[in-house]
């Protein structure tokens, strides 16, 4: 099974996701996490926010959640950027995305209406502590 098989949006026959899946690929801006029995989960982590780190995109697949697989992507994604800050943002509805920031220690940091409509995206910033430890 592909990181493909395990998005959720792109499960949907949603043949954009897929599109930009591959490309993720073939750039070279996908992590993954996995086990014996395939890919559990996946971060994108792109350099074109304002110049610093952005985690595109976290997705883990359903069998995997509340595994810790997303925390050691996140934390994979802030020990190794190359910028000193990280930011990502999901939509205000995802509660589960939204806990597992606060307890990695991300903070809230801004609120853009917009994109989704009557959905608004909450955006994070990694902890500075993990900032220290970047060269």
């Amino acid at each position: 099974m592909s990181i493909v098989g395990i998005d959720s949006v792109a499960a949907e026959a949603d043949d954009e996701r897929d599109t930009t899946i591959r490309r993720w690929c073939r750039q070279g801006l996908v992590a993954m996490a996995e086990d014996a029995s395939g890919p559990l989960g996946y971060c994108v982590v792109e350099y074109t926010f304002f110049e610093q780190g952005f985690v595109t995109m976290l997705m883990v697949a359903p069998t995997a959640r509340g595994r810790g697989v997303g925390a050691r992507l996140l934390a994979d994604a802030a020990a190794s950027r190359i910028t000193p800050k990280l930011f990502t943002s999901t939509n205000v509805s995802n509660q589960p995305m939204q806990r597992l920031l606060r307890r990695a220690g991300w903070s809230p940091v801004g609120l853009l209406h917009g994109l989704d409509e009557g959905d608004p995206e909450l955006f994070y910033l990694c902890p500075q502590e993990s900032a220290a430890a970047h060269p």
